[in-house]
């Protein structure tokens, strides 16, 4: 059975709760404008910095592929502003990756106000990891992954092809690889907030050891292209980040509430 809310009458002044209420959805929207403002305007004061650099950026990032290059093999471009606007998209998203700890942090002040203090006390170890796993598996990508995996794809190209990558296919490229080994490096983390949450426990996870190595080349094998060598070096890196996860919930001694009331359940039988 449920009860509706009686509508005011037409005229009749707003209750103190229901101002308090529409004041308190107003003050939360500023915040999250204010807090949106200072995120968006630190990836772009970041963005503006670094447009000087744009081909000095551009160069960096595909070093990986000109490296494996063969002799007299080079990058091209298709579109006709391909070579301009290229460099510049490249800018935007250094300069988004080196603004995440600001966009983090602002979405950390505008969440942190509605924790309880046990919460924060893990919410703040939990934010710094995330930031740091992140930054970590753009990492392993650009000085693992890609040579190895580029390495590959010069070896197999059937003779009498010369391999000439287009520049924007080649952006779009790792940066979906960025994208998806910096999330895979996030395991340890969704790790504790899984058994942090109550949503299941760090037993069922042991447990679930087979099926976790068995999706994590699943997992590399859609996230990556169609090669052994970089299926492996996302799936092996998942796998062991798993294990790093049911360790870190030992030793942080993570327990959700389900898992609290079982354990004091099946004390209580014991005793």
């Amino acid at each position: 059975m449920t009860t509706e809310r009686p509508e005011r009458p037409l005229g009749e002044p707003p209750s103190e709760q229901e101002k308090l209420a529409e004041g308190t959805l107003i003050s939360h929207l500023v915040e999250l404008r204010t807090r949106l403002l200072k995120a968006v305007g630190a990836t772009l004061l970041l963005f503006v910095c670094l447009v000087p650099f744009a081909q000095n950026i551009f160069t960096l990032v595909a070093t990986p592929l000109m490296d494996k290059l063969p002799e007299g093999g080079q990058m091209i471009a298709t579109q006709v502003a391909s070579p301009f606007l290229t460099p510049f998209k490249t800018t935007l998203f250094v300069a988004l990756f080196f603004a995440m700890p600001v966009i983090l942090y602002q979405i950390w002040q505008f969440v942190a106000p509605g924790l309880y203090r046990k919460e924060r006390r893990f919410a703040v170890p939990l934010l710094v990891s995330s930031i740091l796993l992140f930054y970590g598996g753009v990492a392993f990508a650009y000085y693992v992954v890609f040579p190895l995996m580029f390495g590959f794809f010069a070896a197999v190209a059937p003779e009498g092809v010369t391999m000439m990558t287009d520049i924007n296919a080649y952006l779009d490229f790792i940066l979906t690889l960025f994208f998806a080994f910096g999330m895979a490096f996030e395991v340890p983390i969704a790790t504790v907030m899984l058994v942090w949450s109550g949503l299941v426990k760090t037993a069922a996870l042991r447990k679930a050891r087979a099926y976790v190595f068995l999706g994590a080349f699943v997992a590399g094998m859609f996230l990556t292209p169609p090669d052994a060598i970089s299926q492996t070096l996302l799936a092996v890196p998942i796998y062991l980040l798993y294990e790093a996860g049911l360790i870190l919930c030992r030793v942080m001694k993570v327990e959700g509430p389900e898992t609290e009331e079982t354990d004091d359940d099946e004390n209580s039988i014991a005793g």
